[in-house]
């Protein structure tokens, strides 16, 4: 009688209904909801200027079909979980304004995200990103968009068509340079290249006029371009722990950088753990002043 329970009992352990149970108990904070027969409609949050929805941190592996027919969300959270996929009917969700999939698993985008035309910002950061698809480009409204600690060594030339992208992180990725189709983003005020491949900066750096924060640290950088110094805007220049040993006499038209920075949030200049040439330390110690003045005179004798 005992072995007959026992294995009554197993049955029970694998049958389908125990292993729902186990998917609920395991995502308890918005399968409850459902489970006690809420419209899926009563998980959305409505703010004062977007409708919003949030499963973060749920563990995840997939995304619960529900959610597609929510049609009138406009801010989707989704970061930290364990997505792999994200499914082509996100295209139907085509009031999004702000999507997050930081730090999950994704290889790839669907090519449905090119529905999402009021798209304004996209948090794809920390995942497992080799491409990204040409099809973002069509989200021409995009304004914030960050693919840092990913796998990404190029990005389509199609790039170059999101003319009002304001924000771009490249960070921790594998570049060898930065992307042709950046310099095409005239609207950019910040730009984070650092902890990639990085042996130089292209000369059409100059064309981005709009920038204010310009970051590439933890790269191999060998010179500070002269075309560099045409970024009146700069206001954050980060070259940080690279091989920079020299420094353009034209330093000074950065009129905005307003100091030798060392701490990482602070404006200014950060130029510290490269290899400049004599007398190029001494003189970073004492200050933007007195590094811009020797320049100077160094270039008019």
């Amino acid at each position: 009688m005992g072995a007959k329970q026992s294995n009554a009992g197993s049955k029970d352990k694998g049958s389908p209904g125990m292993g729902l149970l186990r998917r609920r108990q395991k995502f308890s904070a918005w399968d409850d909801a459902l489970l006690s027969g809420k419209d899926p409609r009563s998980l959305l949050k409505r703010g004062m200027c977007h409708i919003s929805f949030s499963l973060v941190t749920k563990g995840m592996t997939d995304i619960p079909d529900f959610l597609w027919g929510l049609s009138e969300v406009q801010k989707l959270n989704l970061s930290h979980n364990q997505l792999r996929v994200l499914p082509p009917e996100v295209g139907r969700l085509t009031r999004l304004v702000v999507l997050n999939l930081c730090g999950n698993r994704l290889k790839s985008l669907p090519r449905e995200i090119s529905l999402l035309k009021g798209l304004k910002v996209l948090f794809v950061n920390m995942n497992c990103l080799t491409e990204v698809p040409a099809e973002l480009s069509a989200c021409r409204n995009l304004e914030v968009l960050s693919l840092s600690h990913n796998s990404l060594c190029q990005l389509p030339a199609s790039f170059a068509d999101l003319s009002r992208v304001r924000k771009l992180n490249l960070s921790n990725n594998c570049f060898a340079h930065i992307p042709i189709c950046v310099f095409a983003l005239k609207e950019l005020d910040f730009l984070h290249v650092g902890s990639n491949r990085l042996e130089n900066i292209a000369e059409s750096i100059q064309c981005l006029g709009s920038l204010q924060i310009f970051i590439a640290e933890n790269n191999n950088i060998h010179s500070f371009p002269r075309s560099l110094c045409l970024l009146t805007s700069l206001e954050l220049l980060n070259l940080n722990n690279n091989d920079i040993q020299s420094l353009p006499d034209e330093l000074y038209l950065l009129c905005r950088l307003a100091r030798i920075a060392w701490n990482p949030m602070d404006k200014g200049l950060h130029i510290s753990h490269n290899p400049l040439s004599k007398p190029l330390p001494e003189l970073v110690e004492g200050g933007l002043e007195m590094l811009v003045s020797y320049l100077k005179d160094k270039k008019h004798n």
